[in-house]
């Protein structure tokens, strides 16, 4: 069901996500790391969230509990007002299905497949009526430059244009929340602008929610809020904080 239509989607502006008081600690004893500390925030729905920070900041762990493919070790996250530690895993495999796109930078992409296939395939995933796919598929692939080259497999590919594929899978189904760990990073310029004017577009046709790493200046630039993270922590936040609890 396409974001615009699903009964769970909030409004413009209300919160999508929450975390309240998230810590992440990989090991135990002497070898425990926090991997991320007092994290507070608020993401509106229908904005454009990018996290930025050096490699081993915390970002692409926070992204992972902001998907619920991780759990915190202490503290709650909230998704559209439900606290998703009272899901069960497949209700949690169900939220990502149906209500999330996951990108990542491994682009998954499977190899016997050729690029249509491949998102044809993750809206069977998600549960799509079979009867629109084609449609949604060749839409998805159109939006992100690369129908033209939908009967090619990935091996046919140049990196670039497996991200963009990945991409397109992702964006498919039209979901209330896209996740994307790096997305531009395997893209020119010129390209990567051509995918965040795709992202803006979902944000302001289809209400959709963006979150997305990256360590491009040009792309901070482009996006609505910016939250920075430093070992684990927000050191900088334009997102205000106003608890759902």
């Amino acid at each position: 069901m396409p974001a615009a239509a699903n009964a769970e989607t909030p409004l413009p502006g209300d919160a999508i996500l929450q975390t309240i008081g998230v810590l992440r600690i990989f090991g135990k004893g002497n070898r425990a790391v926090k991997a991320l500390e007092d994290i507070d925030l608020v993401i509106p729905a229908g904005s454009m969230v990018a996290l930025v920070g050096r490699s081993g900041s915390g970002k692409t762990t926070l992204l992972n509990i902001l998907s619920a493919l991780d759990e915190p070790t202490e503290g709650q996250v909230y998704f559209c007002g439900k606290d998703l530690a009272g899901l069960s895993g497949s209700e949690r495999s169900e939220l990502r299905r149906k209500q999330i796109g996951l990108v990542f930078q491994s682009f998954g992409l499977i190899g016997l497949m050729s690029a249509y296939e491949n998102v044809e395939f993750g809206l069977r995933i998600a549960g799509m009526p079979v009867k629109g796919n084609r449609e949604a598929a060749e839409r998805a692939l159109e939006r992100v430059g690369m129908k033209e080259r939908m009967k090619h497999r990935p091996t046919e590919l140049s990196g670039g244009e497996q991200q963009r594929v990945a991409i397109a899978r992702a964006i498919a189904h039209e979901p209330v929340l896209l996740i994307a760990d790096e997305p531009t990073a395997e893209l020119d310029s010129r390209m990567g602008l051509q995918v965040m004017k795709v992202f803006r577009d979902l944000v302001k046709r289809l209400g959709m929610t963006v979150v997305l790493t990256t360590h491009d200046p040009g792309i901070m630039e482009l996006v609505d809020h910016v939250i920075a993270l430093e070992d684990g922590r927000i050191v900088s936040n334009s997102i205000k904080a106003s608890p759902l609890v």
